[in-house]
C-alpha cells in the first residue's frame, strides 16, 4: 500500500495560499511590501485583510495597538495560543515575523509601547476574589476562557471579539505585567473589555488581579512532537470492483453509526475531460452529534467535515482514500481537538478495513 507524505507545513501553507490568492484578486492591487504579503498569506484568513478581525481579534483596533508592543506581537506569532484559535507559527523565520510586525506598525496612530519586565507586586489571593467577582463571567473560571477554542457558533452583534483565556501559556509568555496592568486599567474601547474605573477597581485591585493572572504562568511552552511519521492520507486498496467497493463503504459507514449523506463525482463542478475516464466518487457521511461536538471544540474542524471517503478506479486498481485526521490535527494547536481527530482516525481506519474485507 502506497502513501503520499505531505507535511503539516504544506497543509497550512496551502490553505492560507488559496485564501490569500482570493484576497489578492479582490483587492485593487497586490501587496506593496513583503510584510503585507506575509500578512495576507498567514494572518488575514483570521484577522481580516485590513486587520478588522473575524475569527481572530481585530489587529488594527487602535486600543489593541496602544497596548501591544512589537515584542508582544513577535512572541504571540511564535508561540500562538495553545488550545485556542491562534496557531503557533513556530516554523516562521525571525525575519518574516519582523516583516509582519513592521506591517502592523503601519496601522498605528502612535508609536508602539515599550513595556518593562518588572513584576507587579500584588496579592494573588485577593486578586482571585476580585477576578471571581469582576472578570470570571467573561474570561471563564480560573481564566481559562470559554470552552473550546474561544469561538462560539454566533456572537452578539457588535461583539467583535470573544474575551480571551487569561490562563493561557501563549499569552502569559508574551504579555508582561505592565501590559496586563495597562489593559485592566484602561480597558479596550469598542470591545466588551471595560476600564478599571467602570468596574469600580482600585489601584490595589488592579495589582492584585495582575498577580493572580501571573500566578498561572508556567514560564515556558513545550511544543508537542509532530506526527512526523503520519501520512497525510489514508489509502487502502480494495479487492472488489469499483461498484462493490462503493457499496461496501456505505455499509461500513452505517455500521459505524454514521449517516450516508450523498455521493459525488470527484470532478463534479470542473470542466475536466480525462482520456481514460476514470471512475472517481466521493462518499460523504456524518454523525451530527460528533460534528456538533467537534465544532464546539474548534470551528476550524469544519475544514474536514463532513467526513468523506474517495473511491477511485485506475489501471485496474480500486483504491479507497481519506484524509488522515491525526496528520491534519497539527494545524490547530488544540489538545481537545487532537482527541477528536484521534477518534476520526479510528473511524476512517475501521471503515476502510471493513470495506476491504
Amino acid at each position: 500500500m502506497k502513501t503520499f507524505k505531505i507535511t503539516f507545513k504544506f497543509y497550512l501553507q496551502l490553505t492560507l495560499f488559496i485564501y490569500s490568492v482570493l484576497v489578492s484578486f479582490s483587492q485593487p492591487g497586490f501587496a506593496e511590501s513583503k510584510g503585507e504579503s506575509l500578512y495576507l498569506e498567514n494572518c488575514a484568513i483570521c484577522h481580516g485583510t485590513d486587520g478588522q478581525g473575524g475569527m481572530g481579534i481585530p489587529l488594527s483596533l487602535d486600543d489593541f495597538l496602544k497596548s501591544a508592543s512589537e515584542d508582544y506581537i513577535k512572541k504571540t506569532i511564535r508561540l500562538g495560543r495553545p488550545n485556542r484559535i491562534m496557531p503557533s507559527f513556530y516554523w516562521m523565520s525571525e525575519s518574516d515575523i519582523n516583516e509582519i510586525v513592521s506591517y502592523l506598525d503601519s496601522w498605528r496612530k502612535s508609536p508602539a509601547p515599550k513595556w518593562d519586565s518588572k513584576t507587579v507586586k500584588g496579592d494573588p489571593l485577593a486578586g482571585k476574589l476580585v477576578y471571581k467577582n469582576k472578570c470570571a463571567s467573561c474570561h471563564g473560571e480560573d481564566g481559562r476562557g470559554g470552552k473550546g477554542s474561544g469561538l462560539h457558533f454566533s456572537r452578539s452583534i457588535g461583539m467583535i471579539i470573544t474575551p480571551p483565556a487569561l490562563n493561557n501559556q501563549g499569552l502569559l509568555n508574551s504579555a508582561p505585567d505592565a501590559m496586563l496592568h495597562y489593559i485592566i486599567n484602561n480597558g479596550r474601547k469598542d470591545t466588551p473589555m471595560p476600564s478599571a474605573s467602570t468596574l469600580g477597581l482600585s489601584k490595589t485591585d488592579i495589582n492584585d488581579l495582575v498577580s493572580y493572572i501571573r500566578s498561572f504562568h508556567l514560564k515556558s511552552i513545550i511544543h508537542k512532537p509532530l506526527y512526523s511519521e503520519e501520512p497525510a492520507s489514508l489509502i487502502q486498496e480494495s479487492p472488489y470492483s469499483f461498484d462493490e467497493t462503493v457499496e461496501n463503504v456505505k455499509r461500513a459507514i452505517t455500521g459505524s453509526n454514521f449517516v450516508h449523506i450523498r455521493d459525488q463525482a470527484l470532478t463534479s463542478g470542473f470542466d475536466i475531460e480525462t482520456k481514460d475516464s476514470p471512475r472517481q466518487t466521493i462518499i460523504y457521511f456524518c454523525n451530527f452529534s460528533f460534528l456538533y461536538d467537534a465544532l464546539k471544540i474548534d470551528p476550524r474542524a469544519g475544514m474536514f467535515l463532513p467526513c468523506r471517503i474517495t473511491v477511485t478506479e485506475q489501471q485496474d486498481k480500486v483504491l479507497m482514500m481519506s484524509i488522515n485526521p491525526k496528520h491534519l490535527s497539527q494545524l490547530f494547536n488544540n489538545d481537545a481537538l487532537d482527541e477528536s481527530c484521534d477518534q476520526m482516525y479510528e473511524l476512517y481506519s475501521g471503515i476502510l478495513e471493513d470495506a476491504s474485507l
